[in-house]
């Protein structure tokens, strides 16, 4: 396994980038903004909070950072459920977002357990 030098090296925050994106994509016309930006910030949060921990330094804080994005996870997920009851996406576009949410989530209790 290749050496971590930089947090973009990182597989998890770089399938949280586009996870990211995918979500900007789909909440880009929607007219309810609370439930877009919501599920927005949730989205940067995973990603933001790879980074941040990674850059503490520290295992321990690192673990810490990713725990919290685990959660942000579990909250975009939640909300991707909320919008394709809300009709704001299809099951298709639901499911392969709550997947990819669920495969970083996956990824990140694998490096905390490694920490």
């Amino acid at each position: 396994m290749a050496q971590i030098q930089q947090f973009e090296d990182i597989l998890a925050w770089q399938k949280a980038k586009i996870l990211t994106l995918n979500i900007y994509a789909l909440t880009k016309t929607l007219n309810d903004r609370s439930f877009s930006n919501q599920l927005q910030r949730a989205a940067v949060s995973i990603m933001n909070n790879i980074a941040e921990g990674f850059e503490r330094k520290s295992n321990k804080e690192l673990s810490q950072f990713l725990f919290i994005a685990k959660g942000s996870c579990g909250e975009v997920r939640s909300m991707i459920h909320l919008g394709e009851d809300l009709g704001y996406s299809s099951k298709e576009e639901s499911r392969n977002l709550m997947n990819h949410s669920l495969e970083i989530s996956k990824m990140l209790s694998g490096f905390i357990k490694r920490l």
